[in-house]
């Protein structure tokens, strides 16, 4: 496969984050009275920002989602991700060789706010090939699954969407990839939580791969 530009999803696909966040994220929603597993909670949230499940999360808490709750998680999740965060195995030699093969026409598009991107991708050291081309979900009309954070990367970098791929993790990300018209190859590391297999397929995903060191050649790179 031949493309114009590669955009990355962040959590999941650049950086382990999503254990740490989700299993915050459940513990503070048990505070607040909502008690779920770590899988429930991977299977409601993953992929998502946790305003978009704001009905659900009063439902089931009996309560209001207040900015103060969400200042306190943001605090908290901070802190954990400052502490524990680490990068998905073998992505910094294939974003390197990604970034060289396409002369920096790399982006990184997600879901997350933008101080959490700028802090994952800078704890880990991926900063610099990103750097001007970082895209947060929360800075557009609608976030994933809807397009509009891809299209901004693709618009950004000058490159028609069908001429990109996009490295999505989840289902909800592989739906906003798809949406966009770009090509969407699916990450499954074998211990995930994550959507399965064949539910990407179904959601769009032309490949699924296992390893981040097999991402260079399945791009042509």
């Amino acid at each position: 496969m031949r493309f114009d530009a590669v955009l990355f999803d962040c959590d999941g696909v650049l950086v382990d984050s999503e254990p740490i966040t989700n299993g915050l994220l459940r513990d503070m929603l048990e505070e607040s009275g909502w008690v779920m597993s770590a899988e429930e909670c991977f299977r409601v949230f993953v992929g998502k920002a946790v305003r978009d499940e704001r009905a659900n999360i009063e439902a089931r808490t009996g309560m209001p989602l207040t900015d103060a709750w969400m200042a306190e998680f943001y605090a908290r999740r901070n802190a954990a991700l400052n502490e524990r965060l680490t990068a998905v195995e073998h992505v910094h030699g294939a974003v390197e060789r990604v970034h060289a093969h396409h002369q920096g026409r790399i982006a990184c598009a997600s879901g997350a706010d933008r101080f959490k991107v700028n802090l994952q991708l800078d704890k880990v050291g991926l900063s610099p090939y990103f750097e001007g081309r970082i895209f947060s979900g929360h800075e557009m009309p609608r976030s994933k699954p809807a397009p509009d954070v891809y299209l901004a990367a693709a618009d950004f970098l000058q490159v028609d969407p069908r001429r990109c791929a996009v490295v999505e993790d989840t289902v909800t990300g592989v739906t906003a990839g798809v949406a966009a018209g770009a090509t969407v190859l699916a990450y499954l590391p074998a211990q995930t939580l994550h959507d399965s297999r064949d539910a990407l397929l179904a959601a769009g995903a032309v490949q699924v791969f296992r390893s981040m060191a097999e991402l260079p050649a399945l791009l042509g790179c």
